[in-house]
């Protein structure tokens, strides 16, 4: 036990300054997302391409996560943290000065290419935990970067009353200092022997976007993150156009509302340790917990008041904070040491595309009805199901 305690106290510096970044990495994004449109218009920026500037990050970030996840094994997780963070601050810095649209796409180009922040912050936190301690560390960094997102907008609103380019400079600074912080506070967590085997391997083979699905445990896990990541941001487009259309919210309002969904996912994340103490098997809680949010999302689809909507996306909210901390402790569990920032990346990427699909099929469905929104999330949830079970088959 004595032997332990200075290997506990390392791990938990790097881990707290590690959850300090992300919450300033995730702040910088929260800051420009809401004002990308009002931004946007004076250079032409409309509802639909407004969707096709945000899908454009996401493709860019589906072919580039899985090669920086690669960097990342063979190179070490702190340089292209501390990139992916210059990155961030090159494209935010071009955006606040873009006099085109041509600009503006190439901005969000830019992040997405460099955008391994998540994928790399995950490969670090499964790097230093122990299997016992990573579904509370995954639940930690779910958090820091929840709560940077919850207070983004919040300061990206404030900040627009000083200028409309403001914002993005002020997003650009988050993410500059957060890699400085990187750079003179952040250990590396990938071992030297891992990196030097990993130097004879290929940069990267696309095909692991594949293979990686083939994983026994990893691959479902990939995959249903996939269909909860895409059924969560469909919500997204229902929950907006309920509370303007339904509901009668105005701007500020649906903002609270919106935080109070964010924050009931963070209190859940934070709860992760106390919750695998009361269930040790981290299928069991997923599964669990996806039950619950396909049927809040059922409800919403079938509610037309304040008081029933609210009830359905707050349990929705809460539950949902449970996916992204089990799933990747389950990967991280099942994943080779050597290929950690390789398989996380290629989770990121399919979560990117998820959050693309999710809105396209949410303006499909809304075609139909404005329920029909959260029938479809519903069912992806469902869906998501089939592969949680297999999960739970797999852990025998």
């Amino acid at each position: 036990m004595g032997g332990k305690a200075p290997l506990d106290m390392k791990v938990n510096k790097v881990l707290w300054i590690l959850l300090f970044i992300a919450v300033i990495n995730s702040m910088g994004f929260g800051i420009i997302i809401p004002l990308i449109l009002s931004y946007g218009k004076k250079f032409g920026v409309n509802k639909e391409i407004l969707g096709i500037l945000t899908a454009s990050f996401s493709i860019a970030q589906f072919f580039a996560t899985p090669v920086l996840g690669t960097l990342s094994d063979r190179i070490g997780r702190k340089w292209i943290l501390a990139f992916s963070l210059l990155g961030s601050c090159a494209s935010f810095i071009l955006f606040g000065l873009a006099n085109s649209l041509f600009l503006l796409f190439a901005a969000r180009i830019l992040d997405g290419i460099t955008g391994g922040n998540i994928s790399v912050a995950q490969a670090m936190v499964s790097d230093m935990s122990s299997e016992k301690d990573r579904a509370k560390n995954f639940g930690l960094l779910g958090s820091a970067f929840g709560f940077g997102y919850v207070i983004g907008p919040a300061a990206g609103g404030l900040l627009n009353k000083l200028g409309d380019r403001v914002p993005f400079f002020f997003a650009a600074a988050m993410a500059l200092l957060g890699m400085v912080l990187t750079l003179l506070f952040l250990k590396e967590t990938s071992s030297d022997k891992t990196r030097k085997e990993n130097k004879k391997n290929k940069l990267f083979d696309f095909g692991a976007l594949i293979s990686v699905l083939k994983i026994p445990a990893i691959g479902a896990s990939v995959f249903m993150g996939f269909l909860l990541t895409t059924a969560q941001f469909a919500m997204l487009i229902g929950f907006q156009t309920f509370c303007a259309e339904k509901l009668k919210l105005s701007p500020v309002q649906t903002g609270l509302f919106y935080a109070g969904f964010g924050v009931s996912g963070i209190l859940m994340q934070l709860l992760v340790p106390w919750i695998s103490k009361l269930i040790s098997s981290k299928p069991w809680i997923l599964l669990a917990s996806t039950v619950l949010c396909a049927t809040a999302m059922a409800w919403c689809g079938l509610t037309a008041g304040l008081f029933g909507f609210a009830l359905g996306i707050g349990i929705y909210g809460l539950f949902n904070g449970l996916r992204n901390p089990m799933l990747n402790a389950i990967i991280a569990d099942r994943m080779d040491d050597k290929q950690r920032g390789l398989v996380m990346g290629v989770n990121q990427s399919y979560a990117s595309i998820g959050q693309t699909i999710g809105p396209l099929l949410a303006s499909a469905a809304a075609l139909l009805s404005l329920p029909a929104i959260f029938f479809v999330s519903a069912a992806l949830i469902v869906w998501g199901l089939f592969y949680g079970w297999r999960l739970k088959q797999e852990a025998h």
